[in-house]
């Protein structure tokens, strides 16, 4: 793949992706204040393989503040699915250790909330009865988890749909009862699994938009694993870039776009800037004589048919 300065001599004007506006590097600043929710302490995984031990993640170590948006993106084959599996206890380390709040992560719990790319609603349990589920396993009695459970429904916007079920909603209205669900539940932090992966543009926008407004009024913090640039860009504060075989830490970037975010800044300097930073990391240049073959190519139609 050609990077943006190579195929646009006007990227060679853009900024140093790492420079930050003075506002910018002040909600930095304070960020770094916030106590550590999440901390990932060289953390490893490997799988038995054929031939011998497969290293899917090698000492990844990360800090997360409170309220923190941090993506993680990364090419296939660089363990990000593993990586948020280990953190949701759904997995166990090789070596090195998750810690959320002090506490080691041995385990699932109510202190991390999932949202998974799939829609993993209960087909048979309307929009307010999927998202009481959980209050009610925490031994919420059945009324004061239908009034908690309706206040996530309202923060989402889908009260009009709170008796509708799975099949009667689309995509993205799946993916915010999805989101309601695991926040009823007050957890510490919210781990999402390209959640927005299966839905269309104009649906993933609106719900990046959803997410954005969501997060800003819940006291939660977000890791989200997802492999679209401009999406890690507009949604997160820091970006982790994993390289893979195996999965290791590349860069952790600190995005130099302002708050609050919207669509229109995808052009902006500074978010171009990072998604040439990015595109740098994930899709590193071809050699240019490898990018100039012709590959062989066998002719499936008659002379006299050529469509150029």
């Amino acid at each position: 793949m050609v990077s943006p300065s190579d195929s646009d001599p006007a990227a060679d004007a853009l900024p140093d992706y790492r420079r930050q506006s003075p506002a910018v590097a002040a909600r930095f600043a304070a960020l770094r204040q916030r106590p550590v929710v999440l901390e990932i302490d060289r953390l490893g995984r490997q799988f038995a393989g054929e031939h011998g031990p497969v290293t899917a993640l090698r000492d990844i170590s990360l800090q997360i503040h409170r309220r923190e948006f941090v993506c993680v993106i990364g090419p296939s084959g660089c363990g990000k699915s593993t990586f948020i599996r280990l953190l949701a206890g759904l997995d166990t380390p090789t070596s090195g250790r998750v810690l959320l709040d002090g506490k080691p992560v041995t385990g699932p719990g109510p202190d991390r909330g999932m949202v998974f790319q799939g829609y993993t609603l209960f087909p048979w349990l309307s929009v307010t009865r999927n998202v009481m589920f959980g209050l009610e396993m925490q031994g919420k009695a059945a009324t004061e988890a239908e009034r908690d459970a309706l206040q996530w429904i309202d923060l989402v916007g889908l009260r009009k749909f709170a008796h509708a079920y799975p099949h009667q909603l689309s995509g993205g209205m799946k993916q915010r009862v999805a989101i309601a669900r695991a926040l009823a539940a007050s957890p510490r932090i919210l781990l999402m699994d390209e959640p927005f992966g299966a839905l269309d543009a104009q649906t993933r926008a609106q719900m990046q938009a959803h997410l954005l407004e969501i997060w800003r009024n819940v006291d939660v913090t977000i890791f989200f694993i997802t492999h679209d640039l401009d999406e890690a860009i507009l949604l997160a504060d820091r970006i982790l870039v994993l390289k893979a075989n195996p999965g290791e830490v590349q860069e952790l970037i600190e995005v130099p776009v302002p708050r609050p975010r919207r669509l229109d800044q995808l052009t902006t300097p500074e978010f171009l800037a990072t998604r040439r930073r990015l595109d740098e990391l994930i899709h590193p240049k071809v050699a240019a004589h490898v990018a100039s073959e012709r590959l062989p190519i066998v002719r499936l139609t008659q002379l006299g048919d050529d469509v150029e």
